[in-house]
């Protein structure tokens, strides 16, 4: 299967340098150039896109509105978000996060990460920078200011059966499902089973949004640092 990427960036100079990276990958190709979110949105429906590497600051729509508006489309819900930052540790990032972002990566990054994380997210797996550590998330939503927070009832996790929680907490740990697997004694099969149902439930488009809700209801809490 190619993947089919779409770029979001104001500057087209990085779009160019993007361009040639993803397009050298016989596996993926660039479909739609945007400048702006509005037209990252229209251009994700109207190329099909599989990816779109979405920079937070634009012109106009900016990338969070717009990861917003694609994550609110029944039509784009295959569509995975990376936001694109030179910031990684911005409070941006975590509304990202919440508003559909399967992750984020900065914009330093080698191009091996870049390639990488269009391909973690396209297999539905949450994406945090290499640069960061498995808890930034976690520590962003503890530093978010209590009205901005997502709203997760813990009741909400009552639709989960018992090993659904201990294969969410895994999740929100960072792990992949081989090494949950190996953890609770389960063939990763039967974890990616888990991990498929508990996001059905929770109504999460991807992984990176069963780490937000884990967080964000108390399952799991931010380690002292």
């Amino acid at each position: 299967m190619t993947i089919r990427v779409l770029l979001a960036d104001d500057q087209a100079l990085l779009r160019s340098a993007f361009k040639v990276l993803v397009d050298s990958e016989p596996d993926m190709e660039v479909v739609g150039e945007a400048s702006d979110g509005a037209q990252a949105v229209r251009l994700a429906k109207e190329r099909r896109a599989d990816v779109v590497l979405m920079d937070i600051r634009m012109p106009g729509t900016d990338g969070l509105a717009a990861t917003r508006m694609i994550s609110a489309d029944p039509d784009l819900d295959q569509v995975r978000v990376v936001i694109l930052t030179t910031f990684e540790v911005d409070d941006y990032v975590v509304q990202a996060l919440r508003a559909g972002a399967s992750g984020f990566l900065g914009k330093g990054s080698e191009p091996e990460e870049l390639l990488n994380a269009i391909r973690v997210a396209v297999r539905g797996e949450a994406l945090l920078s290499p640069a960061a550590t498995k808890g930034l998330i976690a520590r962003f939503l503890a530093q978010s200011a209590p009205e901005t927070a997502g709203g997760h009832d813990p009741a909400r996790l009552d639709a989960l059966t018992v090993r659904e929680r201990e294969v969410l907490v895994q999740v929100a740990g960072g792990h992949s499902n081989d090494e949950i697997a190996e953890r609770l004694g389960v063939s990763p099969l039967t974890v990616k089973t888990h991990v498929n149902r508990a996001m059905s439930k929770l109504g999460a488009r991807d992984r990176a949004q069963l780490v937000v809700i884990a967080y964000e209801s108390g399952l799991v809490r931010p380690r002292a640092e």
